[in-house]
């Protein structure tokens, strides 16, 4: 992969700016150093509008093709369109000789997944996948717990990203549409399967259990997926927006302590009204810290309160800019989101057919 001469500013396109285009992507784009937000593809005027109030150095164009007829001038290309539109948009930027990254899901499929990861082999190119949630403050402290053995061998996993939504919002992240790629097992579920393989390696079996709730609703809102890792980890991982009372973000039990820890990262929160990474970001209050023992409850205060990791989402579109500038290696590979896409699509069969699938 050629990678661009240092000092040189990576300018980057960014195509879509709805919510993950305009809360997530711009705001850490424009605040790396060594990138640069040149241009927003969005084809809806408001949105051409909140993007330039937000980023006035940046301009606006009306729809990607716009974007790839400017290849030239541009040295990444940044995908946070809807799902259904990932794989050409990703196909043709690589085409147009550009490095991408693509939010999650990177496809509908892993065989399209790892035909994005070929194409980019072969044209030597970046191609990577935004999981953000690699760098949430709780997952940063499991992993250092971990890395510490301080759980001892871990035997159960339980991630949850549970809301209550009791009125779906409509729109094509709940369609009924498979064209669509809706629904919580590719939107959060893309997340918790992630992290779990990140943690515990290669998954051998998936049971999932996928349910439509909600009056109205059409694609699945209320999931379960249970993973057997080929290391003997057993993680249980629950998506939902039909959760009246919210269980722990993590739970996590080995042969020595367990780790449990309430409430989500607030980087979201933070990036959604506005906030921008700078000194204190990604810290929690320590009211939220997560709690490490044996034999107590944390509700009553068993355990010892260990603080909370603050969480970095910054640290990807550094890294991008790294692997871009100095050939360093790439946050989150296509491949890696493959073997994901295999979980999930095991767990969809899973869900559908009621049977345990072997990977």
């Amino acid at each position: 992969m050629t990678a661009t001469p240092p000092g040189t500013p990576v300018r980057v396109g960014l195509i879509g700016y709805g919510l993950a285009g305009s809360v997530f992507h711009a705001p850490l784009i424009a605040a790396t150093e060594g990138l640069v937000l040149d241009t927003v593809a969005t084809s809806n005027p408001e949105r051409q509008g909140q993007a330039r109030a937000a980023f006035p150095e940046a301009r606006t164009v009306a729809g990607p093709e716009q974007l790839l007829d400017r290849a030239g001038e541009l040295d990444l290309i940044v995908i946070a369109s809807p799902n259904k539109t990932h794989v050409p948009l990703a196909t043709a930027a690589l085409e147009a000789g550009l490095p991408v990254v693509v939010d999650k899901p990177v496809a509908g499929t892993a065989a399209e997944a790892r035909e994005l990861a070929a194409l980019a082999e072969e044209r030597g190119l970046l191609l990577s996948v935004f999981q953000n949630r690699r760098w949430d403050n709780d997952f940063l402290t499991l992993r250092k717990l971990l890395d510490e053995g301080a759980l001892g061998d871990v035997w159960r996993f339980e991630s949850r990203f549970e809301r209550w939504r009791p009125k779906p919002k409509g729109g094509w992240r709940e369609s009924g549409d498979p064209a669509e790629i809706g629904g919580l097992l590719y939107d959060l579920g893309s997340h918790v399967v992630d992290q779990a393989l990140v943690l515990f390696g290669p998954v051998s079996a998936v049971y999932a259990e996928a349910v439509v709730r909600r009056a109205g609703a059409e694609a699945d809102d209320d999931t379960f997926i249970a993973l057997t890792h080929a290391g003997g980890v057993r993680s249980h991982l629950y998506v939902s927006a039909t959760t009246a009372q919210l269980g722990p973000r993590f739970r996590v039990l080995g042969s020595r302590a367990g780790y449990v820890k309430y409430g989500l990262d607030p980087q979201e929160a933070a990036l959604r009204e506005g906030g921008r990474p700078g000194p204190g970001w990604g810290e929690e209050d320590e009211s939220l810290w997560g709690r490490v023992g044996s034999g107590e409850s944390p509700v009553t205060g068993g355990g010892r309160v260990e603080a909370t990791v603050p969480g970095d989402y910054p640290a990807y579109y550094t890294a991008v800019a790294k692997a871009l500038r100095e050939g360093g290696p790439n946050p989150v590979g296509a491949r890696e989101a493959a073997a994901a896409l295999d979980v999930l699509e095991a767990a969809r069969r899973s869900a559908r057919d009621g049977v345990v699938v072997s990977l």
